[in-house]
This record gives C-alpha cells, structure tokens and sequence, in this order.
C-alpha cells in the first residue's frame, strides 16, 4: 500500500498528477484550496483507476492545515510520496505595477509553501519514500515583465530541493524538482498564454499536464531510485 500527498491536486498539473500516481498504484491525498467540486472529480477519476482517494482541502501556508492534510494521509496507509505542487501568480506584470502585498502573498505561496508542506509531511513519511516539488523554467528564465519575483521564488524551490535531498538522504528519501515550461492549464491569467508562448519553444507548443505528470511520477518511482537533489526540465527546450 502506497500514498501520495498532492497540493493543488484539483486542477491542471496537480490533477493530472493524481490520475497518474493512481495507474503507478497510488492512494492519493487529492489537495485543494478552492475548487471543492474540482478536487472532488479528480477523486472520482482516481478511483475509477481502481485506488482510494480523498480530498482535502489544505492551505499550504498555515501549519495547522498542513497538519490536517497529512493526517488525512496516513490514515489512508504510509506515506510514499510527496508532490508540492500549489502554486499562484496573482502578481503578473512588471515588478513595480504590482502591489507588494499580492508580491509577498505568491512568495508565501510558492517558496514558502513548498517548504512548510515537506517540513509537515517528512516526520509522517515512510522511509524510502520521495518527494517532488514543482519548479518552474522561470527559475533560469526570470520572467522578465511577467513575473520575476515568482522566478525568484522558483529558484528557492530548486535550491531547496537539492539542500533537502542532502538532509533526508540518510532515511533514504529522495528529494527532487520537476520545472515544467507553459503549460495547458488553468493557471495562467490569459487562458491563451500558452499560445501565445508557443513560438518561442523549440518544439513548438506549450506542455499538456500529463506530459509533467510523467516526469513527475518517474521521480517517484523505482526507475528513479537513484536520483536525487535533481531538477528535471520539462519544457520543451526552452
């Protein structure tokens, strides 16, 4: 029996997440902080794959929530793997258009977040197990005019991962970051980004959800066992 944590599982890549950790014999912990309807489908879908799942809903920033979220986790069984995936941008433009509060509410999200999920869910998981976090190619991009403090949060996610991945190594437990670039999904303010940014990728398209979710249950998986500390870039060469 195996479980797996997944932030922002309702939608986009979270979502996709769920469905894929189901084919690879998860139970799923489906995350969510809004969309109640929307985590309550992927539920639905996961356990059409044949696997338990549930939805909780969980703010990544506040630790009695976080508490709440794993132990929803291990009541379902041991906890194999983490997926910090929540992310937000509600600060889009250039940097001084944008109010410092809405700044500092993403950095929250985004670096903060990532940490304090890990940081609860470490002392309930299985050693062996893994964790991913989900980075963004804005960390070696910048998102000039677009968003360049979420770049820098994404970057303290990466640095993150590769100091954790040293701390928990000796419990066997593997820490990496999958940075996907644009992607289809219901994250971005203009629904076309995606479009929009497409003639800028070498393959010449935005990313779909399950394309990440690949990459991000290959970490999780046995196939990964001796990766760690690692940044997979899912991006299309950009």
């Amino acid at each position: 029996m195996a479980v797996a944590l997944v932030t922002g599982g309702s939608r986009g890549i979270g979502a996709a997440t769920c469905r894929r950790l189901a084919t690879a014999g998860f139970d799923v912990v489906v995350g969510f902080v809004q969309d109640a309807g929307a985590a309550d489908t992927v539920v639905a879908e996961v356990e059409s794959l044949g696997r338990r799942a549930i939805s909780k809903r969980v703010d990544v920033v506040d630790e009695g929530s976080l508490d709440a979220f794993v132990a929803a986790g291990a009541a379902l069984g041991p906890i194999t793997a983490v997926v910090a995936n929540a992310g937000v941008a509600r600060a889009v433009g250039s940097l001084v258009d944008n109010a410092l509060d809405d700044i500092r509410a993403d950095l929250d999200v985004n670096l903060l977040g990532v940490v304090a999920t890990c940081r609860a869910a470490l002392p309930a998981m299985a050693d062996g197990g893994a964790i991913v976090v989900v980075s963004s190619v804005a960390a070696r991009l910048g998102s000039p005019g677009t968003y360049v403090h979420y770049a820098a949060a994404k970057a303290g996610v990466e640095a993150f991962a590769h100091g954790l991945a040293l701390e928990v190594a000796g419990r066997g437990i593997r820490v990496n970051a999958v940075a996907p670039g644009t992607t289809w999904t219901g994250f971005h303010r203009d629904p076309q980004r995606p479009a929009t940014v497409a003639a800028s990728v070498p393959l010449g398209r935005a990313g779909r959800p399950d394309e990440i979710a690949a990459a991000i249950a290959w970490l999780l998986g046995p196939d990964a066992s001796y990766a760690t500390g690692s940044v997979l870039e899912v991006s299309g060469g950009l």
